[in-house]
């Protein structure tokens, strides 16, 4: 998959948690920041990372946003 096919993927995966119903847990442990500031950092970062070729092994968007997810450390900015 190309990287412009992935990281439109990883926009609407990105979305799609940020505007989800079920983000009251995020109010509770992430102090001072909204779910949208998060996760619309968060994306930026590994769009960047995509641009940079490291998901090119990847199939899809959202096996990126899942080992994003699992480990954070993917991400050298992070």
């Amino acid at each position: 998959m190309n990287r412009e096919e992935l990281i439109g993927q990883v926009k609407e995966e990105y979305a799609n948690i940020r505007f989800s119903e079920n983000q009251q847990h995020f109010h509770n442990t992430q102090a001072g920041i909204t779910p949208e500031a998060y996760y619309n950092t968060l994306m930026q970062t590994v769009i960047g990372e995509i641009n940079n070729g490291k998901f090119d092994h990847c199939r899809s968007g959202r096996e990126i946003v899942n080992k994003v997810s699992a480990d954070k450390s993917l991400l050298p900015e992070w």
